[in-house]
């Protein structure tokens, strides 16, 4: 990825452009001290003179009002802030008229923002004063006072908190009073400009001391640049929070979110004061000192998915590369590309007014539909179709472009959505909530409505980062998610009635993928690399878990690595300093994963006595008792040493009924209310409350057999004998009162338990032969 650069011969300006803000992704504003706001219109490269100020009205910053927030649009998106020299800030219109001047600080306005919403702006001047004003110019309070100049200001991702400078500290400040004030030493000079991205909630900071820095919202330093020849003057995110760019003097970088630098131009500027990008994020200007106003196009951008490469190698054109064959295409386009993506055999390309859909079989037809708004902001593919997140919802297409489903909740932001807090399978799309980060939303995929029973899933701490497996059936659905605290959790998607369990997974996780062809999850974990063969091994016998994982070392990644893609066998890891890593894990485990989704069973057996490998064993064993072939469980239990499970397994084929079978299935899974409830409905009492008393569960057992009213002196009988074993004394109230008066006969409910057990048979055989007449007829 580079920056094409354009800058014109003369400057339009005399003097040094001090700001720049975008109107349209093709329209410009600049302000210089020569006292003109001039408009730049980039499709027929003219400019226009707007206004010249007044001669004392020397601009400092300029802010178009917000255009539009979700769903709603804003009336006043015609109009921008302008800060000064003179202490005033002035409201003007797009055609260049002073709707209003207001005297706000002592010495010059230095910067001021309009909050996402549009309903408040802050500034900030040289009297170390941070104001917020209504959007109609009111004062509304004076947020801090400090004896030093505050020259940058940005509003939090919620706008509710305000970062600002001090000096060489960043402070960040909420609105309500007596609310926790954060602060730290950031530079080891003056901090000249800060930016804080809603998407991914980083701060970026610039300062004197010639370096660029990125901070998460907590202060903690995430990457720190190394010194530059001259003080950056200039940061700005892109408004997806993927990238950002850096200005100095002569000096234009292009960064990653992490902060290794993709780009670096030298044009001809002079100091770099301001940097704005475009409402697509293809494209940057900047406020240049010798009154030049830079523009850059970001291209070159890659996109890699098995053995195709797609590169964009200019605005409206892509090239595409099978390496395989060293088949080159070239891809044309009516308007500019502002996103694209490259999965599941399809590439998916939006530009300013349509959205291609490729066939990575055929480049030469693609499949063409109109947008409705042009700024799509991300592009999620799956097997069967793919999400397209804009300014004003989210859409589900199928790669035929038909339209699917567009899901809603109340206070969606669709501007604040990314990779990380959206997900997308073939029957369920998952999306993190930003108004309470412990929430995620699921949502049918051909509907659009809310999954199962609508009920959202609740986490007890904030969620960070979410992903749904790709494979299997919808109701074997699973989401796995990092929380704050970094533990990695997993549960599943359909939500009926009962609370399904969210149980975890690792912990230190800081970064997580889903393969693409079956669902084998794999995570960064503090210093390992970790792939978990069979996650859903958890819920079927929690303790083989750790023989289901692959682990390698990971310190070779350095710090702050990130999973790109997990294609096949292949895991593609971004390291810190923007290299790419590719890792390649066993392909046995995707097979035998094929192979038990058909049920191949003695197939699956034999792929472990050929791979001769603990891992396997311990997947097969997991995968088959949870699809309840317990004949290939006792076969991999017995490969991995696991002997009492293996006679368990052997007492539960001995068991008479399939009730019995099902219900110690479900007990050997831990799910042991499940258990119970399946023995109830099969009309075997006894065994409901015998299963209780085996695990001592003795509430639940004479629970069931007052509310049955059968084998209560069982229970008591049992609950004596267990009592002489360790010599205790009676103290339970309600066995107490059942208990009075009551002789316990051995012999007596030996043959009550004897009668059950003959009458359990009895039913099983002749259901088996109603079976067999019914055949034979």
């Amino acid at each position: 990825m580079r920056l094409k650069i354009s800058l014109l011969k003369e400057p339009k300006h005399q003097e040094l452009v001090s700001c720049v803000g975008w109107t349209t992704a093709e329209e410009l504003y600049s302000c210089s001290d020569d006292h003109q706001i001039v408009k730049w219109n980039l499709l027929t490269s003219e400019t226009s003179l707007i206004v010249k100020l007044p001669d004392d009205i020397y601009p400092i910053d300029l802010h178009w009002f917000p255009k539009s927030l979700g769903m709603k649009k804003q009336t006043q998106a015609e109009s921008f802030v302008l800060t000064s020299s003179d202490g005033k800030f002035h409201l003007i219109s797009k055609l260049g008229r002073v709707e209003k001047s207001v005297e706000a600080h002592c010495g010059a306005v230095l910067a001021g923002r309009w909050n996402y919403e549009g309903t408040a702006l802050v500034t900030v001047g040289e009297d170390g004063q941070v104001k917020i004003w209504s959007k109609t110019g009111m004062l509304r309070s004076t947020l801090a006072q400090q004896g030093i100049p505050v020259y940058s200001v940005a509003w939090g991702p919620d706008s509710e908190k305000v970062l600002y400078t001090a000096g060489k500290q960043l402070i960040i400040k909420p609105l309500q009073p007596n609310a926790k004030v954060l602060q730290w030493k950031a530079h080891e000079g003056i901090i000249l400009k800060v930016d804080w991205n809603s998407v991914n909630d980083l701060i970026l900071s610039a300062g004197e001391d010639c370096k660029y820095k990125v901070w998460d919202s907590y202060g903690r330093v995430l990457y720190s640049s190394q010194p530059h020849e001259h003080p950056m003057t200039s940061v700005a995110w892109a408004p997806d929070g993927e990238l950002f760019a850096v200005g100095s003097f002569h000096t234009l970088r292009l960064c990653d979110k992490t902060g290794w630098s993709y780009a670096l131009e030298k044009p001809n500027t002079g100091s770099i004061f301001n940097i704005t990008w475009s409402i697509d994020g293809t494209q940057i200007a900047g406020a240049c000192g010798n009154g030049h106003v830079v523009f850059a196009h970001v291209v070159e951008q890659r996109w890699e998915w098995k053995n195709f490469q797609v590169t964009l190698t200019k605005r409206r054109t892509m090239q595409v590369r099978n390496v395989l064959n060293d088949a080159v295409d070239l891809l044309e386009f009516r308007d500019r590309v502002i996103k694209a993506s490259l999965n599941h055999g399809h590439l998916v390309v939006s530009t300013s007014l349509q959205c291609y859909v490729f066939s990575t079989k055929n480049w030469n037809t693609p499949l063409i539909f109109d947008l409705k708004e042009g700024t799509v902001s991300l592009i999620l593919q799956a097997e069967r179709h793919f999400l397209l997140v804009d300014g004003g919802g989210i859409y589900l297409h199928s790669y035929e472009g038909r339209f699917i489903s567009s899901p809603k909740f109340p206070g969606m932001r669709t501007d604040i959505l990314n990779a990380q807090t959206v997900s997308l399978s073939n029957d369920t799309i998952a999306i993190k909530d930003k108004a309470d980060e412990k929430i995620i939303f699921l949502f049918e995929a051909s509907t659009g409505k809310p999954l199962g029973d609508g009920k959202l899933l609740s986490h007890k701490n904030e969620i960070s980062e979410i992903a749904l497996d790709q494979k299997g059936l919808t109701n074997d659905r699973k989401i796995a998610f990092i929380d704050k605290n970094r533990d990695l959790y997993i549960t599943s998607v359909k939500r009926f009635g009962k609370e399904e369990q969210i149980i975890k997974l690792g912990t230190m996780v800081h970064t997580l993928a889903w393969c693409d062809s079956c669902n084998i999850l794999c995570g960064l974990q503090d210093t390992r690399f970790t792939v978990w063969y069979y996650p859903n091994t958890i819920y079927v016998d929690r303790e083989i878990l750790p023989k289901t994982l692959y682990e390698r070392d990971a310190s070779e990644y350095s710090k702050n690595p990130h999973i790109v893609s997990f294609v096949g066998n292949q895991v593609t890891i971004r390291r810190a300093d923007g290299s790419l890593v590719h890792v390649s894990i066993s392909p046995y485990p995707a097979i035998l994963h094929e192979y038990v989704s058909s049920s191949k069973w003695e197939d699956a057996v034999r792929l472990c006595r050929f791979v001769k490998e603990q891992s396997m064993w311990a997947c097969l064993a997991a995968m088959a008792v949870a699809n309840r072939d317990m004949i290939t469980a006792e076969i991999a239990y017995a490969a991995i040493g696991e002997i009492d499970k293996v006679r368990y397994i052997n007492a539960i084929k001995d068991l008479p009924s399939k009730e019995s079978k099902m219900a110690h299935i479900l007990m050997f899974s831990g799910n042991i209310q499940e258990a119970e409830t399946v023995l109830l409905q099969g009309g075997l009492i006894y065994q409901a409350i015998q299963i209780n008393i085996n695990l001592y569960n003795w509430e639940r057992a004479l629970e069931l057999a007052v509310k049955y009213k059968t084998h209560v002196d069982t229970v008591l009988a049992y609950r004596q004998k267990f009592l002489e074993t360790f010599g205790k004394q009676e103290t339970n109230k309600r066995y107490l009162q059942y208990a009075e008066g009551l002789q316990i006969d051995w012999e007596k409910i030996k043959a009550k338990i004897e009668m059950e057990i003959t009458k359990e048979r009895d039913r099983s055989t002749s259901s088996h032969s109603v079976k067999n007449l019914g055949l034979k007829h």
